[in-house]
């Protein structure tokens, strides 16, 4: 029986993923002057870690402790990612605090709507894409504040000179730059249906899910994702605001 799936699958698959990988390498190393070993490794990696996946998620079905247990992992795994890149040498680890604000208010409202079910497959689902997309926010938001604010650190000492607060000063620079990584989200949502097809809407609808319900899934996964995505910005800004990430924060 042929599997429904959007690609057709077998060994030329194969050969192209390895092509694919290694113009990434090549455009990423020639063109952005990047160590080709970062696209080489991310990219071994998911295949590693989608394959234990695989096997995991087939077993966890009617296991909900064990889903959240994975779903805990998730959350690690992205503090790890999103602080790493942040504040390698600082506190890497203040990532779950914005990774949580964005999540856990938007996940106990879904719970507690009825809307999200205590079901292991679909809570591994839809917190998981929560989870990425606030560690995506996170990493951008929390990079691009901290360049703005060492990049313009005279205006914040100015500011500072001129009466406000360090955390005054610090919050005029980097508020107007804080909402930059939710903009992505917010054009996925606004582009959803003419410029792409998300993938749970079409896995939906070739797993013989009406389109209207296969819609208002999605829909409820992309709004969903305005909302982690912008609380975990704000919550990135005020850990600026504090100079959190720092390991010795200024007055």
């Amino acid at each position: 029986m042929q599997e429904s799936t959007l690609l057709n699958l077998g060994p030329i698959s194969w050969l192209l993923l390895a092509l694919l990988i290694a113009a990434a390498s090549l455009v990423w190393r020639l063109l952005l002057g990047r160590p080709a070993k970062d696209i080489v490794f991310a990219s071994v990696r998911a295949l590693l870690q989608l394959a234990i996946v695989a096997l995991l998620i087939s077993q966890l079905s009617g296991h909900l402790l064990w889903s959240l247990a994975f779903v805990l992992l998730m959350f690690v795994t992205a503090v790890w990612t999103a602080g790493r890149r942040i504040a390698a040498t600082g506190r890497w680890w203040l990532a779950s605090l914005p990774i949580a604000a964005g999540v856990l208010p938007v996940t106990l409202l879904m719970f507690a709507s009825g809307v999200l079910p205590f079901n292991s497959l679909a809570v591994i689902a839809v917190i998981g894409q929560q989870i990425g997309g606030a560690m995506s926010t996170t990493t951008v938001a929390g990079r691009r504040i901290e360049a703005e604010l060492q990049l313009r650190s005279g205006e914040v000492e100015a500011a500072v000179a001129l009466g406000f607060t360090w955390s005054q000063a610090r919050r005029l620079i980097a508020k107007p730059v804080s909402g930059e990584a939710v903009l992505p989200s917010i054009d996925q949502a606004r582009t959803a249906g003419t410029v792409t097809l998300p993938g749970a809407f079409v896995g939906l609808i070739l797993g013989g899910a009406s389109p209207i319900a296969a819609g208002q899934v999605q829909l409820l996964v992309l709004i969903s994702l305005l909302l982690v995505n912008s609380l975990a910005a704000w919550m990135c800004l005020l850990l600026a605001e504090t100079s959190g990430w720092r390991n010795q924060p200024r007055p």
